[in-house]
């Protein structure tokens, strides 16, 4: 992440909020590059953050996917519900016991033009069902598409990275009323600009 200083790259993250450490977390965000990972791994970290990352991830990622397949992420195969959902309910179970946090990016994949994509609310709802102590965590992410604006390379320049953490939501008993909160609260800090 420093080395994109060198582009000219500014990193914000505003967190404002009061979040207990003694209960689960699900970080929902939404998701635009690959560069939304680490600023939320290092300005979340007191909150141990895992992942639900795709499979392909697992591999040829020099400490990345060593960390995916050993550092209580889970990996979850998008051509495979039956492997998806039981990843989830079992990243779920943990978060539950052990009062970490998930991180999900609902979108399902990331927006290369910054504009917010539906949310797929199936993994939210599985990772909701087996957590239900969560308090959720909206997080809004802007301009981090801009890095990758034209690829691996050249990347961009002069980009100002921006994570608005919003206030932390309770999960209520109609878990879809709670999706759509938590998803229009995520796109409202959501700045599309060119």
């Amino acid at each position: 992440m420093g080395c994109t200083r060198i582009l000219g790259t500014r990193y914000t993250f505003q967190n404002d909020q009061n979040i207990p450490t003694d209960r689960p977390l699900i970080i929902v965000t939404n998701h635009q590059s690959m560069y939304d990972i680490p600023p939320i791994i290092w300005h979340m970290r007191k909150y141990h953050p895992k992942f639900v990352s795709k499979i392909e991830l697992g591999k040829g990622i020099p400490s990345v996917s060593y960390n995916l397949r050993h550092g209580g992420s889970v990996l979850i195969n998008r051509k495979d519900p039956k492997q998806s959902i039981a990843q989830l309910e079992k990243l779920g179970n943990y978060i539950e016991a052990h009062n970490r946090s998930a991180v999900i990016f609902p979108e399902g994949t990331r927006s290369r033009t910054g504009e917010p994509k539906p949310f797929r609310t199936t993994g939210l709802k599985v990772l909701m069902k087996n957590a239900p102590s969560a308090l959720i965590i909206p997080i809004s992410i802007n301009n981090s598409w801009k890095l990758l604006r034209y690829g691996k390379f050249p990347m961009g320049l002069g980009s100002h990275v921006k994570f608005e953490v919003h206030p932390p939501m309770e999960i209520s008993a109609d878990l879809d009323s709670t999706i759509k909160a938590v998803e229009k609260q995520v796109v409202s800090g959501i700045q599309i600009s060119a």
